[in-house]
């Protein structure tokens, strides 16, 4: 059973910076795709970013508009810890974030560029709390 740990939380001021790490074990093989997402109290959780390999189009990486070019993910060489690096934080990115690893994760193609995006019912951590005060 795939297990995951997220790291790397805290409270910084707006234009600071992040690193969040998820530990994952237990994964069988290496078909997954892993992603983060985030919830804020009395919102649903949003995908904030996932990567994942994809047939001929290789290692994708997809972000939310709100992040994109803000927030990088990325992923060890042996697929053991992912990260989220954040930089120019806002305080509209306060809320709790999660790692997620799905190995049938649904793959999204628009214009040409695809991706996959884990489900609600993938592995979960437990999250890591990010506050950003303005």
């Amino acid at each position: 059973q795939v297990q995951l740990m997220e790291s790397g939380g805290g409270s910084v001021q707006a234009g600071g910076s992040l690193r969040l790490s998820c530990a994952a074990s237990g994964f069988t093989n290496n078909g997954y795709c892993w992603g983060w997402f985030r919830q804020a109290p009395g919102k649903e959780r949003d995908r904030v970013a996932s990567i994942g390999s994809i047939g001929s189009f290789g290692i994708t990486t997809n972000y939310a508009d709100s992040v994109k070019g803000r927030f990088t993910i990325s992923q060890d060489s042996a697929k053991s810890t992912l990260y989220l690096l954040m930089n120019r934080l806002k305080p509209e990115d306060t809320a709790m974030y999660y790692c997620a690893a799905d190995p049938q994760a649904p793959v999204y193609c628009s214009a040409g560029n695809c991706y996959c995006s884990p489900r609600q019912d993938s592995n979960w951590g437990q999250g890591t709390q990010v506050t950003i005060s303005s």
